[in-house]
């Protein structure tokens, strides 16, 4: 769906914005500690966000009723909530960083948890709204808020924490951690905490109800081509066979390579889940982030698959992705209560981010004990960095001992 405006709309659906140029709107402005800057300067150059940065991924996070559906989620606010109450002596006297503060929940509850200080910066104009939160709970004088990108922030001391809410889909999407690295390497003294500590890629197959639908709908759409074509040749003499391959492509793309938000629950497991990788993000690099290699093995299950109660082979129709960030401190503080937050498939009160639905095409046919092993490799978009490619070069050995090689791209937008 494209969007002529910065519409709001819900998080993280994938919803496609328009073409914006990739020129600047102006240098970008520093982020001023005393508050002098102009403020219709301010409004012109945004603070420094680039005019496409912000039309394709900072406007939505402006409006009250997208930070409403975050703060909604119950797994999310939990975790992030415990991770700094219950390990408060870590906070206490701390100079916090929270990095794309949004209503400025992390910030406040940096404060309640003992911070001396707190700096919470968000590019958009809801640190407006953040500010207001902030002065209503008596806390303007530990948090300060401030409008605009880390990457033109000034501070007048290094932190002991950085706190961000960062994830995507499939953890990489929006490419917000490169704010936060950027954030790390600048403004965190050694030694200092990240939260969270670390995040993990999980990988598994799935039956998926909704594969047979894009199959059909895929098929239904190269019928009215054809239809289309015989007509624009009858009724107007024009002959379009020749886009025939481009507009497959085009459908191919959008049903069957492009992955879907899904909130899958455990029974479509067919097998125990992969974990790709594992970021520490005390060292890891925006470099190491752009692309990343993960392999992969994973061996169907008997357990999972008697949940299907089936007599012979099952539908491997599609793999899953999600993610896992663990709340841990750091190796010279480690947290006494380590906390994670997970968005693997569950029966009930899934997050927002749900998971991510790679969809194969045709499927495969699987028993216990068939193996799925290969490599993954998760790389940015060219035309959008915020945007992720993903291909999965694997092969499949049944139990038979048949070998079959598979090359496969999808595309998370």
């Amino acid at each position: 769906m494209h969007l002529p405006f910065c519409t709001p709309h819900r998080r993280r659906l994938g919803w496609r914005t328009s073409d914006v140029s990739n020129r600047r709107v102006s240098r970008p402005r520093r982020i001023a500690m005393d508050g002098a800057s102009d403020r219709n300067a301010q409004e012109e150059e945004r603070k420094g966000v680039d005019e496409a940065d912000f039309a394709n991924y900072f406007c939505t996070y402006e409006f009250l009723y997208h930070q409403k559906e975050m703060l909604e989620d119950a797994a999310r606010m939990n975790a992030y909530h415990d991770a700094v109450m219950r390990n408060a002596k870590l906070f206490e006297g701390r100079v916090v960083l929270d990095v794309g503060c949004g209503s400025g929940i992390l910030a406040i509850w940096s404060a309640q948890a003992g911070a001396r200080r707190v700096y919470a910066v968000e590019a958009t104009r809801m640190a407006e709204h953040a500010k207001v939160l902030v002065e209503h709970n008596k806390l303007e004088n530990v948090v300060t808020v401030l409008e605009g990108t880390v990457e033109s922030l000034e501070l007048p001391e290094q932190v002991d924490i950085i706190i961000s809410e960062w994830m995507g889909y499939f953890l990489l999407r929006e490419s917000m951690l490169d704010s936060v690295l950027h954030a790390r390497d600048k403004w965190l003294r050694p030694g200092g905490m990240l939260f969270p500590s670390h995040a993990t890629l999980y990988l598994a197959p799935i039956v998926s109800e909704e594969h047979e639908q894009k199959v059909e709908q895929y098929d239904d759409e190269l019928d009215s081509w054809e239809y289309f074509v015989q007509r624009m040749q009858q009724a107007y003499g024009v002959d379009f066979r020749v886009l025939s391959d481009r507009f497959e492509n085009e459908q191919r793309k959008y049903f069957l390579q492009t992955a879907r938000w899904a909130d899958v629950k455990p029974g479509a497991l067919l097998a125990e889940p992969c974990a790709l990788v594992t970021l520490d993000l005390s060292t890891v690099t925006v470099e190491e982030l752009k692309t990343l290699n993960c392999p992969f093995e994973i061996q169907i299950s008997e357990e999972k698959f008697a949940l299907h109660d089936l007599d012979g082979p099952e539908e491997l129709q599609a793999f899953c992705g999600w993610f896992d960030v663990d709340f841990r401190g750091s190796s010279e503080e480690p947290a006494a209560i380590p906390i994670k937050l997970t968005t693997q498939p569950v029966e009930h009160a899934s997050t927002h981010w749900g998971q991510q639905v790679f969809h194969v095409h045709p499927s495969h046919l699987c028993v216990p004990g068939d193996i799925f092993k290969g490599h993954l490799r998760i790389q940015r978009n060219r035309h959008n960095q915020r945007l992720l490619d993903v291909w999965m070069d694997y092969a499949h050995t049944t139990q038979q001992g048949d070998r079959r090689s598979h090359v496969r791209c999808f595309y998370i937008e």
